[in-house]
């Protein structure tokens, strides 16, 4: 079986813009969470989210082009730029055209959960307003979830195959997981993985406070607490992870640089309820032991876990029964975190987002804190770290996601 590794990452989150800056921004246990302007003007029963750093879509990806596309594009555009650069697939003359590679045999898989928001919430209304003749002519390629794998292989020339996977808040991590799989069975040399989401609209945060779903503490402070007892629900962000994924032979042939290995990956379905896991984390369970027996290592070589740890009682509590489940005693010693506490809830991204998380507390030997946790959850029997960064050698570390619909994913990753 090849042997898949990641040599590029490319990240945009609350926590900061590139890479560099977003991981420092995640050991900073600092949230990204603020009352948002537009949020307040609409109404919207919720007013806090976590968005990423301004940028300039007219200038990151040219006007004309720009136009054409919707947020979470331009996010996903962005950031598989930067991982294609990070990994040495593109040289100097065009930042974006893969030259590194055959191109024929690169794929592109992202994972978005929602997909053209944004462009739903402004022409519904038009549509409304002045009539179906007014309908813009780009409403539907701009919505359309496809649309931001598809524009990241126009740009990049990947030729391969070419997904987008919605397994709701777990499609980031189903996506890095599918497109190893690509790779192993052949039929691509390089994959273009990870997750994409800009769904912080009026309609999407009044849809998910009227579910129950988003924290209802006026402090962005400390709204977004993972696994802490005052928690009452998520904070909804936006951004977007991207990896380079190659198979070791493909890397090794160009000399690039390796930043782990994707040793193994498990998914799962609860089929128990639309929205709320059970009570036992059943589902995650399988998930879980599934990556850590596929990756071939022993259990207790996990030191590290970035849990989905959404800031929602039922999650919370349902995953942290699943790591035991799986773990038993070892989970004691395994440093958890859930970076959610910074970022909030990236939804479709969030599974890329705290993969690269995963990927880089493992090289620097460092481990994030959990944002606002001031009062651990006696029902969540982890080793949370809070406060500051905890030093931690790792030899593996694993990455859990869980999506409504009852999607689970799990990774696990080793050095490379």
């Amino acid at each position: 079986m090849k042997q898949v590794v990641v040599t590029g990452m490319g990240l945009i989150s609350p926590a900061g813009r590139g890479l560099d800056d977003a991981w420092n921004g995640a050991l900073s246990g600092k949230t990204g969470a603020a009352v948002d302007d537009d949020l307040v003007a609409m109404g919207t029963p919720v007013t806090i989210c976590c968005r990423v750093p301004s940028f300039d879509p007219d200038q990151e990806l040219g006007r004309g082009a720009a136009r054409r596309l919707d947020r979470f594009t331009h996010l996903a555009v962005i950031e598989a730029r930067e991982a294609l650069q990070h990994s040495g697939l593109v040289d100097g003359s065009d930042e974006e055209k893969i030259t590194g590679a055959d191109r024929d045999r690169v794929g592109v898989l992202l994972g978005s959960g929602i997909g053209g928001a944004e462009t739903w919430a402004s022409e519904y209304p038009n549509y409304i307003e002045k009539g179906p003749k007014r309908t813009s002519p780009m409403f539907i390629p701009k919505m359309l979830s496809n649309t931001g794998a598809g524009t990241v292989a126009m740009r990049s020339g990947a030729r391969g195959p070419n997904m987008t996977v919605n397994t709701a808040c777990a499609a980031g991590a189903s996506a890095i997981h599918i497109g190893r799989d690509l790779i192993r069975s052949g039929a691509a040399d390089v994959v273009i993985a990870g997750g994409v989401e800009a769904g912080i609209t009026g309609l999407a945060v009044s849809a998910f406070a009227q579910m129950g779903a988003l924290s209802k503490n006026p402090d962005p402070n400390t709204a977004s607490r993972p696994f802490d007892v005052d928690r009452n629900g998520f904070v909804i962000g936006e951004g977007s992870a991207v990896v380079i994924l190659e198979s070791a032979e493909h890397a090794a042939a160009r000399g690039a640089t390796t930043y782990a290995t994707v040793a193994g990956a498990g998914a799962s379905a609860d089929a128990h309820h639309a929205t709320a896991p059970p009570e036992d984390g059943g589902g995650a369970i399988l998930a879980i032991r599934r990556a850590v027996e596929e990756s071939g290592i022993d259990p207790s070589d996990i030191g590290h876990l970035n849990a989905h740890g959404t800031s929602t009682p039922l999650n919370d509590a349902a995953e942290a029964k699943a790591v035991r489940a799986v773990f038993g005693d070892h989970t004691d010693r395994i440093a958890v975190t859930s970076t959610k506490g910074v970022t909030g809830h990236t939804l479709g991204a969030a599974g890329a987002i705290e993969a690269i998380f995963a990927i880089m507390a493992m090289r620097e030997g460092l481990v994030p804190p959990t944002a606002n946790l001031v009062n651990q959850d006696p029902a969540i029997a982890f080793d949370v770290v809070s406060g500051s960064p905890r030093e931690v050698d790792l030899r593996a570390v694993l990455s859990t996601s869980m999506g409504f619909g009852g999607q689970n994913a799990a990774l696990v990753f080793t050095p490379a």
